[in-house]
């Protein structure tokens, strides 16, 4: 929104304004005004303080970023907790209750072919989407063969599929080629600097786990719990909104310079309008290469946008 950042770079340059009169220069509605105050106070751009008439004042970007990736940090520190719970809670299950009755919100599957199978049959029952993390599976070309079979069964569906790898995988170049093919499938893909498991969700109603104590991919829990399967969702996309898309996926693998610019001066939290100024080009023009960059970086807005940037040394 070009009021939150036009506003924005107003409390920077003025920290003194009261927000009454910041509100008339700037031109817009009331209830406008308000949703800019809340877009910055929900990125952690302000903070309330008793030494100013606005009774705010603007925190820097890195700041921001700072505090933002703490409470990450914090997030993620608690869902690692809550996975470690389910894990538990899945194990119990299966190997005190399952023995007693199979076949209803849990299931434990044994060996490498039911395994396959398995996730086969997922994906082409998958209707909605499709949601994983892949730690450290996929490692053989027949693998990863297999998987992209898989997936591709779910793509022809329309399926959304979504799927977070750690970043050092993509150093191999059988993954990396995996995930580009994936990519131009029409596949969401992100990277993360580390993964808890290797898990699964399919339309929000089951979930695939590794089962406690087995090798990787002999065998599997299938979770049909409703409350397991919330907090594995969850999980992913804690893991999926920390993420991003990675440069070796992107149509360029750094940006150009122009581009470049427009980072450096969003950070610096210049309005549409000034950037224009700046690189002497129309507000449009702007508008169309922070689009470029948003897309290009996986991002929801222009501060993720900036977030993942700097995560890959663009700015």
């Amino acid at each position: 929104m070009e009021t939150s950042t036009a506003l924005y770079a107003r409390l920077l340059a003025e920290p003194g304004r009261s927000l009454d009169s910041l509100c008339e220069e700037l031109g817009c509605g009331e209830r406008e005004f308000q949703q800019a105050l809340g877009e910055l106070r929900g990125l952690g751009l302000l903070r309330a303080t008793a030494a100013t008439t606005s009774g705010v004042t603007a925190v820097p970007i890195d700041t921001a970023v700072r505090r933002l990736l703490a409470d990450s940090d914090r997030r993620f520190t608690a869902l690692l907790g809550e996975a470690r719970r389910t894990r538990e809670r899945v194990e119990q299950l299966h190997t005190r209750y399952l023995p007693l009755q199979t076949g209803t919100a849990h299931e434990l599957v044994r060996g490498a072919d039911r395994v396959a199978a398995l996730l086969e049959d997922a994906a082409r029952g998958a209707r909605t989407e499709v949601l994983s993390l892949r730690p450290g599976q996929d490692r053989s070309e027949a693998g990863l063969a297999e998987k992209l079979a898989r997936e591709r069964i779910a793509l022809a569906h329309r399926v959304a599929l979504r799927t977070v790898y750690p970043a050092a995988a993509l150093h191999r170049g059988a993954v990396l080629a995996h995930v580009q093919e994936l990519t131009a499938a029409g596949a969401g893909i992100r990277v993360a600097h580390t993964l808890p498991l290797w898990l699964i969700v399919v339309d929000a109603g089951l979930a695939v786990l590794p089962a406690p104590g087995e090798p990787p991919g002999t065998a599997a829990v299938v979770v049909r719990d409703p409350a397991v399967v919330g907090v594995v969702r969850e999980l992913f996309e804690h893991f999926w909104a920390a993420g991003w898309v990675p440069p070796e996926l992107l149509g360029r693998t750094t940006p150009d310079d122009r581009h470049r610019e427009v980072l450096r001066l969003l950070a610096a939290g210049l309005t549409d309008r000034a950037i224009g100024r700046k690189l002497e080009v129309s507000d449009r023009t702007v508008r169309r290469l922070v689009a470029d960059l948003t897309t290009a970086l996986g991002a929801r807005s222009r501060f993720q946008a900036g977030v993942h940037a700097a995560r890959l040394g663009w700015i």
